[in-house]
C-alpha cells in the first residue's frame, strides 16, 4: 500500500510521486517534463507535417525557429504580467508602454553618437540595465496615483499611461532636441537605429572555443539545406530560452516566499491582508516596479533584437496578445504562463502562416484583390479564388481564430489550460477537509489521539505546503 503522504495534494514540499512510489519528484521537475512534452509533440507534429507536404526542410526549420522565438518572448512578458495580475490581482493593461520605456532607453543609451538622432554609444549590457531601471521608475510613478483606484479603474490608468508613453515618443517635442551641440531624441515616427541586442551572437561565435561549435553548426546546416541566418537566429532564440528559465526560477522563488504569500493574499482580499498588519501599499508598489522592470527587459530582448525601434511596435494590441497568452495558459501559474505563450505562438500566431505555406507548396491558387471578386468567381462555379483569398488573408483571419479560441476557453476552460493550478494565498489549502479516501482519518476522529488538522498529523491536506495546488 502506498504512503498517503505521497499524494500530490497532501505533500508538504509540493512534490508529486514519480513512477516509483518511493521516489518523490519536485514540482518544478514535473513542470519541466510537462513543458518538454508539449513542446516536443508540437515540434514533431509540425516537422512531420511540413516534410510530408513538401514545404521543405529550410522553411520548416525556419518556421520552428520563429515559433520558438515568439514562444520565448511571449512567455517572458506573460511571466512578468503574471506577477502583476496572476499573483497580486493588479489589472495592468499598459504592458506595451513599459516595454517601450525599456527598449527606447536601451536604444538611446547604445545608439551611435554619430547617428540621427544620436545616442550615447554605451555598451549593450549597460543599456539593458538602464532600460530595466527606467521601466521600474516609470512603474513607480504609475503606481503612486494608481493605488487610489482598484480593479477596472486601475486598468484604465495603466492603459492611459501606455498610450501617453507611445504618443510622447511620437511627439515633435521629443523627436529631436539639442544638448551640447548634439541632436538627441526619440526620432518620432522614424524611430531610432541602434546596435541590436542579438549582435551578441556574432560576438560569441568569434570567441575561442565557441567559434568551433558555431562552425560545426553552420556546416551541419549547409549539409541539410538550412541557411546560416536561420541557425544564427536559432542561437539567439536559445539565449531567450535561457532568460525564460531565469524568469521562471525568479518568479517561482518569489511565489513561495513570505512576500509572495502577501501578494496572493492581496489578490484574494486586500482588506483582510491589511487588517493583519501588512503594508499593502508598499508591497504593491514594490511588485509593480519589479514587474515593470521585467517587462522592460522582455521588451529589450524582443523588440531590441531589431536594428530599428519605432512607436508603432508598441500599439495596445501587443498588450492584448500578451493577455491572450496568459489567459490561454492560466493566470496565477508560472507554468501556465510558459505553456500559454508557446500555445499562442505555435497555433495562433505562426500556425496559420505555416498552413498557408503548405497550401502554396501543393496547390496553385490565385488570390483575388477583394472578397467580392472571390464571390463572383464562386457564383461562376469556381471555388478556388475564394479559397485563395482566405489563404492570402490568413494574417488577418487569425484575429478571428484568437476570438474563437477565447470564446471556447470561456465556455470549456475559463481558468485556462493550467488555471486549476493557481497558487493559493495561504501556505495550507484550507478549502479541503480530510476524508477517509485521502488516506487520513474522517473529521472528528483521530486514530493517533491528535485532533484533526493539528500539527503532526501528516495525513491531513490542511498541512500541505508548497507547490502549485488547486485553489
Amino acid at each position: 500500500m502506498s504512503d498517503p503522504g505521497t499524494n500530490p495534494e497532501d505533500d508538504r514540499t509540493g512534490a508529486v510521486p514519480d513512477t516509483d512510489e518511493t521516489t518523490i519528484r519536485p514540482q518544478w521537475r514535473t513542470d519541466l517534463v510537462l513543458i518538454a512534452k508539449i513542446v516536443g509533440a508540437t515540434y514533431l507534429g509540425f516537422a512531420v507535417l511540413g516534410l510530408l507536404t513538401g514545404v521543405g526542410i529550410n522553411e520548416t526549420v525556419g518556421f520552428l525557429r520563429r515559433v520558438t522565438f515568439f514562444a520565448a518572448v511571449y512567455a517572458l512578458v506573460a511571466l512578468a504580467l503574471n506577477l502583476h495580475w496572476g499573483y497580486t490581482g493588479l489589472f495592468n493593461i499598459g504592458v506595451a508602454g513599459f516595454m517601450a520605456v525599456g527598449v527606447y532607453t536601451m536604444a538611446i543609451m547604445t545608439a551611435s553618437p554619430e547617428g540621427s538622432p544620436a545616442g550615447l554609444g554605451l555598451p549593450i549590457p549597460i543599456g539593458i540595465i538602464g532600460g530595466m531601471i527606467a521601466a521600474a521608475l516609470v512603474g513607480f510613478i504609475a503606481a503612486l496615483p494608481a493605488l487610489r483606484v482598484r480593479a477596472d479603474y486601475f486598468a484604465i490608468v495603466t492603459l492611459g499611461l501606455s498610450e501617453i508613453i507611445r504618443l510622447a515618443l511620437l511627439s515633435g517635442s521629443l523627436r529631436s532636441f539639442e544638448i551640447g551641440g548634439t541632436e538627441y531624441g526619440t526620432g518620432g515616427g522614424r524611430g531610432i537605429r541602434y546596435t541590436p541586442v542579438d549582435s551578441v551572437i556574432p560576438w560569441l561565435l568569434d570567441r575561442p572555443g565557441i567559434s568551433a561549435i558555431g562552425e560545426l553548426l553552420f556546416t551541419i546546416g549547409r549539409a541539410v539545406g538550412v541557411q546560416p541566418s536561420v541557425i544564427q537566429g536559432g542561437l539567439y532564440t536559445g539565449v531567450l530560452i535561457g532568460f525564460v528559465i531565469l524568469f521562471y526560477a525568479f518568479l517561482t522563488r518569489i511565489a513561495y516566499s513570505p512576500f509572495g504569500r502577501i501578494l496572493k493574499a492581496i489578490r484574494e482580499d486586500e482588506l483582510a491582508t491589511r487588517s493583519l498588519g501588512k503594508n499593502t501599499d508598499r508591497v504593491k508598489i514594490t511588485v509593480f516596479m519589479v514587474g515593470c522592470a521585467l517587462m522592460g527587459l522582455a521588451g529589450i530582448l524582443w523588440m531590441g533584437s531589431r536594428s530599428l525601434v519605432s512607436p508603432d511596435s508598441f500599439m495596445p494590441i501587443v498588450t492584448f496578445y500578451i493577455f491572450v497568452a496568459l489567459i490561454v495558459g492560466g493566470a496565477g501559474s508560472n507554468t501556465g504562463s510558459v505553456v500559454g505563450g508557446f500555445a499562442f505562438a505555435a497555433f495562433l500566431w505562426e500556425g496559420p502562416r505555416f498552413i498557408r505555406a503548405i497550401v502554396r507548396a501543393n496547390l496553385r491558387v490565385r488570390s483575388p484583390q477583394t472578397i467580392y471578386d472571390a464571390f463572383v468567381a464562386l457564383g461562376s462555379g469556381d471555388p478556388l479564388p475564394l479559397f485563395g483569398y482566405f489563404i492570402g488573408t490568413l494574417d488577418e483571419i487569425r484575429f478571428i481564430f484568437v476570438g474563437v479560441v477565447l470564446v471556447l476557453l470561456m465556455i470549456w476552460k475559463p481558468d485556462g489550460l493550467l488555471g486549476h493550478r493557481k497558487e493559493i494565498a495561504a501556505a495550507t489549502d484550507l478549502s479541503r477537509r480530510p476524508t477517509a479516501a485521502d488516506g487520513g482519518t474522517p473529521p472528528g476522529h483521530s486514530g493517533s489521539g491528535t485532533p484533526p488538522g493539528r500539527p503532526g498529523d501528516d495525513n491531513h491536506p490542511e498541512q500541505s505546503k508548497g507547490g502549485e495546488t488547486d485553489a
